[in-house]
């Protein structure tokens, strides 16, 4: 099982960055996908997560709820965060992780229950 992430970079407050998760390794269909980040010194976070099979999609985060969008492309096996309205704060290393066996249409921000991890993409925002 492998994640890749990729499309972080640098960008300027209000401006937007497309992270891409690419899957390999298990039936794309059957796992949810989570994004988590992580700054240092702070515990690792989970804001959003997909329902591969059905495209559920669910925000754990109140900050993020109206300017981070997530999707998936079943053809390309990829899982996309799109960022809108870019703060310093979201400033992370940005992480996607896999769960093979979610409970229905549910995904959880709790990493305990993913268990592939891609290696991270780092995003800085400047103000």
């Amino acid at each position: 099982v492998q994640l890749v992430e990729s499309g972080g970079g640098l960008a300027q407050a209000g401006g937007s960055l497309r992270l891409s998760c690419v899957v390999s390794g298990f039936g794309f269909d059957d796992a949810a996908i989570g994004w988590f980040r992580q700054v240092p010194g702070k515990e690792r976070e989970g804001f959003s997560c997909i329902i591969l099979k059905t495209g559920t999609a669910y925000y754990k985060k109140e900050d993020v709820k109206d300017r981070f969008i997530i999707s998936r492309d079943q053809a390309k096996n990829t899982v996309y965060l799109q960022m809108n309205n870019l703060k310093p704060e979201d400033t992370a290393v940005y992480t996607c992780a896999a769960d093979e066996r979610p409970r229905g249409d549910y995904c959880s921000d709790w990493d305990i229950t993913y268990a592939f991890w891609g290696r991270g993409t780092q995003v800085t925002v400047s103000s």
